[in-house]
């Protein structure tokens, strides 16, 4: 299930897309965190959409990957972006949390590389030190920069949302296009 801010539209109910699209991922089991950013020519950035896709904690692990695997797939349907950024796993957690986790990613990595999409990981201390700044920020600061750098009247919530988001951001700023879609 997803739940999301969702993009403006033409009357012809095609999308506007001038610049570069960014999917940014922040993988989870239960909740995964996304955000569609455009960087345009000088740099300038803007959110398209951000959300979350969310899994029953009850439900079989398979079917909780695919649920993601299908979600992911949506977006990069209906955005075609020209890269997806994935934070990887945080070598903090426990082993048997870093393996699940692994399954999302998995099957993220999967949905972006059977559509043609180009992917960044980033660690999540790259992420960090590239939208605040710094590699140690805390959530609430990603968050609040996250709202600056797009000029947002609040933060995307959940958390998840704002930390896909970021993932974007980070692209934007550390990642590289391919020639022919940096114009």
């Amino acid at each position: 299930m997803r739940d999301g801010v969702r993009p403006r539209a033409t009357a012809g109910g095609s999308q506007v897309c001038d610049g570069v699209l960014v999917l940014g991922i922040d993988p989870g089991t239960a909740v995964t965190g996304y955000g569609v950013v455009r960087r345009r020519d000088g740099g300038a950035v803007s959110l398209v959409e951000c959300g979350v896709i969310r899994t029953s904690r009850h439900e079989a692990l398979p079917l909780r990957i695919r649920e993601i695997y299908e979600e992911v797939d949506a977006l990069l349907v209906r955005h075609r972006p020209h890269a997806m950024s994935v934070e990887d796993v945080f070598q903090g957690r426990n082993a048997r949390s870093a393996l699940t986790l692994g399954h999302a990613r998995g099957a993220i990595l999967l949905a972006a590389a059977l559509r043609d999409v180009p992917i960044a990981e980033y660690a999540p201390r790259q992420v960090k030190k590239a939208v605040v700044g710094t590699g140690s920020a805390t959530k609430e600061q990603v968050a609040f920069m996250v709202m600056q750098q797009l000029r947002l009247a609040e933060a995307p919530a959940p958390e998840d949302a704002a930390d896909g988001v970021a993932a974007a951001l980070a692209h934007c700023v550390i990642g590289s296009f391919p020639a022919e879609v940096r114009r």
